[in-house]
């Protein structure tokens, strides 16, 4: 079945549902990596991704927008020229109820009665002004590294805005 429209999940409703020892059948995070990079080397510029609303991010989006910041910098520096780390966990469990479609579903289908819905994902709860990724890297590649938060931003369902916490001083001079 087709993943519903992220616009179904994004609005923070209800109490958290995260005790996944009492669901079956909770699909695992497609996040393979939460920190990724040069781990030890002290980068000069750190930029942050930060959120502009509250919102749910599912664990699909946030993994979309790891690949592309991480494609961009492998590009760019090499393994050992950047460090990004992903700070929301996907905890919060999602749940859908699957309905038949097709010609003849009006019949088989009972629709919304006792429609409580079976895990299909899960999602980081995100508040306003909470810090979504971290990124570090040296001071000629600054613009390569805000040119690839702005394009992880696009693939995340808040506006985010992007700021410079360590060397600003350097990142006044490059134009950042």
């Amino acid at each position: 079945m087709v993943t519903k429209p992220a616009r179904m999940y994004t609005k923070i409703s209800g109490p958290a549902y995260t005790r996944r020892e009492f669901m079956g059948g909770v699909p695992y995070s497609k996040i393979t990596n939460f920190v990724q990079g040069n781990q030890k080397r002290d980068f000069e510029i750190e930029l942050r991704l930060i959120a502009k609303e509250s919102c749910q991010i599912r664990h699909t989006a946030l993994e979309a927008a790891r690949v592309s910041v991480n494609r961009k910098m492998i590009e760019a520096t090499g393994e050992a020229g950047y460090y990004l780390q992903i700070r929301p966990y996907p905890h919060q469990v999602i749940r859908e109820h699957k309905m038949a479609t097709g010609a003849g579903a009006d019949r088989i289908s009972s629709g919304m009665r006792a429609a409580f819905g079976r895990p299909v994902g899960t999602a980081a709860r995100v508040k306003f002004g909470d810090i979504i990724m971290v990124a570090r890297t040296t001071a000629d590649k600054a613009s390569v590294l805000r040119e690839a938060l702005h394009k992880a931003a696009i693939k995340l369902p808040t506006p985010c805005k992007i700021e410079v916490t360590k060397g600003k001083e350097i990142a006044g001079k490059i134009g950042l």
